[in-house]
């Protein structure tokens, strides 16, 4: 059994393409606030193993986690779910 089978995996829009190999993507999610019930939106921005430079700004992907590859880089993008609109 060399890999886990249950990974944690993100969704999210890709931020930044400016580093080699690498991308920057932010994932929103929605949360109730805990005294004042309001749904508010709470983001983070991870950085994701881009092996080949194929994704660009804008571009919806889904991440997954992996060992680290960098000491700010332990997730990997598994694929495109959408393309960024040009315009």
């Amino acid at each position: 059994m060399s890999e886990t089978p249950n990974k944690r995996t993100l969704t999210g829009r890709i931020v930044s393409d400016k580093m080699e190999k690498t991308v920057t993507v932010l994932v929103e999610r929605r949360v109730k606030h805990p005294l004042y019930g309001k749904v508010i939106t709470r983001s983070k921005k991870y950085h994701a193993h881009d092996e080949k430079n194929e994704y660009r700004e804008g571009d919806q992907v889904m991440i997954e986690e992996c060992r680290p590859l960098a000491r700010t880089k332990a997730w990997r993008v598994v694929k495109l779910l959408e393309k960024a609109r040009s315009v």
